[in-house]
């Protein structure tokens, strides 16, 4: 008897799902007798610190989470956020009679349900319920044909897990000890910044050249119609039958690939086109050819990732997102897919709307099957797309933003995919004649007509190259035949430079991934924010710039963990994890060997690497002899007439010289600038500007050196920390720093005053209930602080010069509500797609930032206010909301500390009493802010 049929009789169902939105929209769909909750993600996972792991466990188990000595065993800790969740599934459980797992249908969906079930530990039935849309009848129909767990995908699941467990727990402390502390290393993100790396290193290396040609505008003297023009405009092809040199003749070092092309230079080619005003042309061939174009396999994730940033501007992340909302309420099926199969039902609904709306002209004969062309792609589950047996056109949606503008791509993408093919002609005319110094001139010109457009009519697919034609592009050329005569009516004379290979976007990133088989298409989004984050990778528009950090990290990796990015071998890896998904490979015996070196993982991928022949151990071994490598050579690159590029622990910088010695200079390298960029003139101007570092001196308090440094947001002081000062995790020490007051410059800024700023908030006093005030300099300026209650002051000198008295009498005014003389925003990007509300962008004291009025994003590096559209506004918002803590009841919360600690003033324990009645509300946002700086102590941890 299926749990459908059961409900009739009584009893309570337990649903599980991973969010509280899917959780809401299938609730809809269950009815009576069903309880759905969410997990809220995952509920466990290996502790991200020794001290999350129980103590029974000691040593390395505790550095790593994983017991290598013992078969690799996972230690997993539920997620100290996630406890008061698990506390209300068992309490929900407890009453139910049932238990249905419907987390998502794949590794991680698999893994998210297994750990549901060794958490809670059922002592009733247990279902895996799994489904690819979110529609009453799929919802339905999962839970009536429940299944198994599925333990193999778990544990290629677990594998990977752990895999990458080892990897940055590993590799990342060798980056702290020989670039900078907070640096990772993970698996994926390595060799994705690495392709980054080695695209800009190309870019550096690259010398343009200069070519020319001519184009020709020829007249048939007849006049002309849409369908018949009179004139037509060609190329130069070859001079005397030798064909000429156009950009793909040259290769990277600005030289002829071949002597059988002819370079044309300006004047040989200003000459030629003198030379042939009078000539007479006539047409030499004309080849005509049959066009066909086949519609588009429906979306994949990352097929929907590349058409997104092409046609809406969208990053992978922000994609995603939008793409995730659009799937829980029920628009679109499962995101996370590398299939391009439809089901029947999808195929008639398409097939349907095509008669609809565009006629039965337009649909094929027989419905169109797409085979996967990804490899190990995971085919139960369907491309992206519209949900349902019958499609909702997107006017019918009720959409709006970001979430109308990727339903109905995905719409017209699956709706095109069902259409005939577009038809029509390509033609080619060789145009011939001789210039009056007898050379022999041959002009060719192409063009293309569509006579039926088929699927064209819905949807034609966007280009990475925003120059390139796209498919529905036509190019109509004159009727002529062999013979005819064409008189020149203009022949002009074009120079050209060939252009460095472009930079990759996250769109032709993730296309490059995938074309290598490197990790998961599902896993693409997180990996390019996480070398964003990480600070390895930077955006100018949508291209990805790789800062000077990465090109350290890259080169410590090439050089001495060369097999761990080298391309084939992480491919290989990929089938690995593969196989033991199917079944085919074991586990265990696959990590022996990764980590210990026990023969070869990937069949033979362990002669990828280095190239030297040697022995190649596993893991652990590779990361143990660590006295080889020179942190300084590392991390120094060679820009020309003896300046040398250093990435230092607190940026890059250029030198010329040695240290100590009459002569030696050095200057900061800006944060935003691309390596490309740094030219042997350019370093030369920096070396001739004061340095971006003032040591200004010795804080006879702390011992501590002080410095002045230009910073992307200003001028600012900060002391130097001992080397061996904790930079990351519970113990970590964060420097004092300070920016310099609008009146302040570096060259002129004081040890004095830098100590003086660095001792803020000030304690100012505390009023009559023993309240304490402070002053502060913040975001917006300076500022009275006394509990939640912040009062602007009117210039920077106040913070060192405002009485307790001044304090007071300024908190004696009403509470003025909002800016009395706001300043407009700069730039108004549009609505929204997750608060629904208006996003603007305005200059912050940090710089110009996005808001919509409960977030606020800096904006990064490469980031202006001229050039940033709606979509990246968007994105930025969405990965500040990601990097948020969740919202959570909190117990006890300690009040914040303020700066009262820095000085000798005590408070009576009735005053403390007081002020704690006056300050609970301070006490959410306490522990949302130290939720906060745990996560970003996170952000520096590996993986």
């Amino acid at each position: 008897m299926s749990p459908t049929s059961e409900t009739a009789h009584g009893g309570r169902r337990l649903v599980i799902v991973e969010s509280p939105a899917k959780a809401k929209t299938i609730k809809g769909y269950l009815g009576p007798g069903y309880v759905v909750e969410a997990s809220v993600g995952h509920i466990r996972d290996l502790p991200s610190g020794a001290a999350e792991v129980p103590e029974k466990y000691t040593g390395e188990v505790r550095r790593l989470g994983v017991d290598v000595e013992h078969d690799f065993q996972p230690i997993y800790v539920v997620n100290a956020d996630k406890k008061a969740q698990v506390k209300k599934l068992k309490d929900l459980l407890a009453e139910s009679d049932e238990l249905f797992l419907a987390t998502d249908e794949d590794r991680e969906g698999e893994a998210i349900a297994w750990h549901l079930q060794e958490v809670l530990k059922p002592k009733v039935p247990v279902h895996r319920m799994v489904f690819h849309e979110i529609t009453k009848d799929a919802i339905q129909a999962a839970v009536a044909n429940p299944r198994e767990l599925n333990k193999r995908m778990v544990d290629a699941q677990e594998t990977r897990r752990i895999l990458d467990r080892l990897y940055g727990y590993e590799v990342s402390p060798v980056l702290w000890k020989k670039v900078m502390r907070g640096l990772s290393a993970g698996r994926v993100q390595s060799v994705a910044t690495r392709l980054v790396v080695e695209r800009e290193r190309e870019r550096i290396a690259f010398r343009s050249a200069e070519y020319w040609d001519l184009t020709g505008t020829f007249s048939t003297g007849r006049a002309g119609d849409p369908s018949d023009p009179s004139s037509l405009t060609a190329r130069l092809a070859a001079v005397d039958g030798k064909r000429v040199a156009q950009g793909r003749d040259f290769g990277a070092d600005g030289r002829l690939k071949s002597d059988s092309v002819l370079h044309l230079d300006e004047a040989n080619a200003r000459a030629l086109a003198a030379a042939l005003a009078d000539t007479r042309f006539a047409v030499r061939s004309v080849e005509s050819k049959p066009y066909r174009r086949s519609p588009y396999a429906p979306f994949r994730t990352t097929t929907l990732q590349q058409e997104a940033s092409r046609k809406l501007g969208f990053g992978a992340k922000a994609t995603m997102q939008v793409a995730q909302k659009l799937y829980e309420n029920g628009f679109i099926t499962y995101m996370r897919t590398d299939s391009t199969v439809l089901s029947d039902t999808a195929v008639a609904a398409a097939r349907a709307q095509v008669t609809q709306l565009y006629g039965a002209d337009y649909l094929p004969e027989k419905p169109r099957v797409y085979a996967g062309k990804v490899k190990n792609a995971q085919e139960a589950h369907e491309a992206i797309r519209p949900s349902g047996d019958r499609f909702r056109t997107p006017a019918e949606t009720g959409l709006t933003g970001d979430q109308f503008k990727l339903y109905e791509l995905i719409w017209k993408r699956t709706v095109a995919s069902q259409m005939k093919d577009a038809t029509g002609n390509s033609v080619t005319v060789k145009i011939g004649g001789t210039s009056a110094d007898g050379r022999d001139a041959e002009f060719s010109a192409s063009g293309k007509t569509i006579t039926f457009h088929g699927f064209m009519k819905a949807y034609v697919e966007g280009a990475d190259d925003p120059n390139a034609e796209l498919d529905d592009r036509e190019r109509r050329l004159p009727q002529v035949a062999e013979g005819d005569a064409l008189a020149a009516e203009e022949i002009t004379a074009d120079g050209h430079a060939t252009k460095p290979p472009a930079r990759y976007t996250e769109a032709t990133l993730v296309k490059e991934l995938e074309e290598r088989e490197i990790g998961r298409p599902s896993t693409y989004a997180s990996i390019i924010g996480t070398i964003l984050d990480r600070g390895y990778v930077f955006k100018k528009g949508t291209a990805l710039v790789p800062s000077f950090l990465s090109f350290a990290v890259v080169n410590l990796l090439e050089k001495h963990f060369g097999r761990l990015v080298d391309y084939d071998f992480t491919a290989k890896m990929e089938d690995d994890l593969d196989r033991i998904a199917r079944g085919e490979a074991q586990s265990v015996p696959w990590l022996k060997r990764f980590y210990f070196g026990e023969g070869e993982v990937s069949g033979g991928a362990a002669d990828a690497g280095n190239g030297d022949g040697d022995h190649l151990g596993g893991l652990k071994e590779l990361v143990t002899d660590l006295g080889a490598i020179d942190a300084r050579e590392i991390s120094s690159f060679p820009v020309g007439d003896g300046i040398v590029l250093r990435v230092g622990r607190y940026g890059a910088y250029v030198e010329r010289g040695e240290r100590e010695q009459e002569g030696y200079q050095k200057a900061d390298v800006p944060e935003d600038l691309a390596p490309d960029e740094l030219t042997v003139e350019y370093a030369e101007e920096l070396l001739a500007k004061p340095s971006g570092d003032f040591e200004l001196g010795t804080d006879p308090v702390s011992g501590h050196q002080i410095v002045a440094k230009a910073g992307r947001y200003g001028p600012y002081v900060t002391e130097i920390l001992p080397e061996d000062t904790p930079k990351t995790g519970k113990n970590a020490v964060k420097p004092r720093t300070a920016s310099l007051f609008k009146t302040m410059s570096l060259d002129t800024v004081t040890l004095e005053e830098a100590l003086q700023l660095m001792s803020l908030p000030r304690v100012v006093g505390t009023d009559a209930e023993g309240v304490e005030i402070t002053a502060q300099n913040g975001r917006y300026g300076p500022y009275l602080k006394k509990g939640t209650d912040s009062r602007s002051l009117t210039s920077e000198d106040q913070l060192f010069s405002i009485t307790l008295e001044e304090a007071l009498a300024i908190y004696a005014q009403p509470k003025q509500r909002g800016r009395a003389a706001a300043k407009p925003p700069l730039k108004e990007l549009g609505t929204d797609p997750v608060s629904e509300k208006p996003v603007v962008v305005k200059d912050g004291r940090f710089g110009p930032y996005v808001t919509d009025g409960e977030t606020n994003a800096t904006l990064r590096t490469g980031d202006s206010v001229e050039t940033i559209t709606p979509e990246r506004g968007y994105e930025l918002l969405a990965e500040k909301r990601a990097k948020a803590p969740a919202k959570k009841t909190a117990k006890k919360a300690p009040a914040k500390k303020t700066a009262a600690k820095k000085t000798a003033a005590k408070k009576t324990t009735a005053a403390k009493k007081t002020a704690a009645k006056k300050t609970t509300a301070a006490k959410k946002t306490t522990t949302a802010k130290k939720t906060t700086t745990a996560k970003k102590a996170a952000a520096a941890k590996p993986e």
